[in-house]
């Protein structure tokens, strides 16, 4: 997608969403508490891991939440709902400044008598491709790779 191409999709509302807002506090040494000005629960990041994840690893645990929400509801629609799911994500750093993410994989492990492997990957792919707004804010030439573990098995 050409940089125009770009400028012209970020630049349109979207419509029925409100602005994703949130307020950020500092806690002290690198922790940081997180919290949706609307109110709600609170996150807490943390740069030394002890207390919280830290920011990229919350940007992480976003992309995977994100997908796997689009993943649940996509399954659900074909009435083949899992039974349980986790995902493991790992994201490569760029061992300069700022060590920004510079390629991410993601396992799926998905549980489910009924889930067919076809409709799985299907919903995974729609879910990193083309639904994910997390993922659609990162820049999109960082290459993201997946798998899915279906039931114990990776075939």
């Amino acid at each position: 997608m050409s940089a125009e191409q770009l400028k012209d999709t970020t630049a349109m509302p979207v419509a029925g969403k409100p602005p994703a807002t949130v307020q950020v506090t500092w806690s002290g040494d690198h922790v940081f508490e997180g919290v949706r000005v609307a109110g709600g629960p609170a996150i807490t990041m943390d740069s030394s891991g002890t207390r919280g994840p830290s920011p990229v690893d919350t940007l992480l645990c976003a992309l995977a939440g994100c997908t796997g929400v689009d993943i649940v509801d996509i399954l659900a629609k074909r009435r083949t709902p899992m039974s349980a799911m986790a995902v493991d994500v790992q994201g490569e750093r760029f061992a300069g400044t700022p060590g920004r993410l510079t390629k991410i994989h993601i396992v799926y492990r998905i549980t489910g008598a009924d889930v067919e492997r076809v409709h799985a990957e299907r919903a995974i792919e729609l879910a990193v491709t083309k639904y994910c707004s997390v993922r659609d804010s990162l820049d999109p030439s960082m290459p993201i790779t997946w798998a899915l573990e279906l039931n114990g098995s990776y075939e």
